[in-house]
């Protein structure tokens, strides 16, 4: 009897280069994704076949062979959340050759910064925020794929009396104030963990700063030399009286959307919105709008997602 050979299939490591890579021909398509990831720090797979309009299959095939290639790294941190979590779609950021070859193509992602050794250091803390930082960010794009009414426009694409501060500061988009406790005065900062423009079709602007809250950071604290969401709540509200935003952004207005973990969170939240804006001598809580991360990863249209401002009243990005 003749016996025939089985062949099996070849297992790649997960998260070591395999010795052999598979075949391989950089396409411009693959270039696309490597800057998507350069933008956004951190993309899951998911992400990326989001934002490249493609199949997850066709995805995951491009993405196995760039990072065999060495041009994205699969952060070994994302392995803390297996045990606790199941397997989530596979985690990617960039690499130093995906580094190299933007900046031979006239991309410059902070050329002096060694990716592949950041990548080996990242925590799964970080990690998780910056993956709910592009939720957020995929939901807006999708939301937005359809509108010839709105243009949605990141950091680097807002063309304000910032940009000169652009060339110069990787946070261009700070505020700060002066905040006194116990009649010691300090200077404090907030940078906010994304700045996006709404732009009409008759040239108004909506200004949004988002807070990320994954529930870690106190929302009050006694120490007012310790982060906690009331502070920051005092600086945003503190730069925003005194226009701020107007001189350094050439903003009209804006708000800042809180996105939480939580109902109960977000009540607690809404109390230090109206503490913030009473030593405002009562301006108001609009400045700040709350939402979850359940809201905001049911698929509803974010455009017509109804939050909730200081005020408890319901509002929405277009209004």
């Amino acid at each position: 009897m003749e016996s025939v050979p089985v062949q099996q299939s070849v297992r790649r490591p997960r998260f070591r280069r395999a010795a052999e890579p598979p075949a391989f021909r950089l396409t411009d398509d693959d270039v696309e994704i490597i800057r998507h990831i350069a933008r956004h720090r951190f993309l899951r797979s998911t992400h990326i076949a989001a934002l490249v309009g493609r199949s997850l299959d066709r995805t995951n095939d491009r993405l196995l062979r760039l990072f065999h290639a060495g041009y994205v790294d699969r952060p070994r941190a994302q392995l803390d959340r297996f045990p606790t979590s199941g397997t989530a779609p596979m985690l990617y950021a960039l690499a130093d050759r995906g580094a190299r070859l933007l900046r031979q193509r006239g991309d410059s992602p902070l050329a002096d910064i060694e990716w592949s050794r950041k990548n080996r250091k990242v925590q799964r803390p970080f990690i998780d925020h910056q993956v709910e930082i592009v939720d957020f960010q995929v939901a807006l794009q999708r939301a937005l794929s359809t509108r010839a009414d709105v243009r949605l426009l990141f950091e680097r694409e807002v063309s304000t009396a910032a940009s000169w501060r652009q060339e110069r500061d990787a946070r261009p988009f700070a505020l700060s104030a002066q905040l006194g406790q116990n009649g010691i005065v300090h200077r404090v900062s907030v940078v906010p963990d994304l700045v996006f423009v709404l732009q009409f079709a008759d040239g108004t602007r909506h200004n949004y700063a988002v807070e990320i809250d994954r529930g870690t950071m106190p929302v009050f604290r006694s120490d007012p030399e310790q982060t906690s969401i009331a502070r920051k709540m005092r600086v945003y509200s503190a730069a925003h009286a005194a226009k701020q935003h107007q001189r350094e952004f050439g903003w009209a207005n804006f708000r800042v959307l809180f996105v939480t973990t939580n109902e109960e969170r977000i009540k607690t939240m809404i109390d230090a919105s109206r503490r913030s804006q009473a030593r405002r001598h009562g301006a108001g809580a609009s400045l700040f709008w709350f939402s979850t991360f359940a809201e905001i990863k049911r698929g509803a249209d974010l455009l017509s997602l109804e939050w909730r401002d200081g005020n408890r009243r319901a509002v929405r990005l277009a209004q």
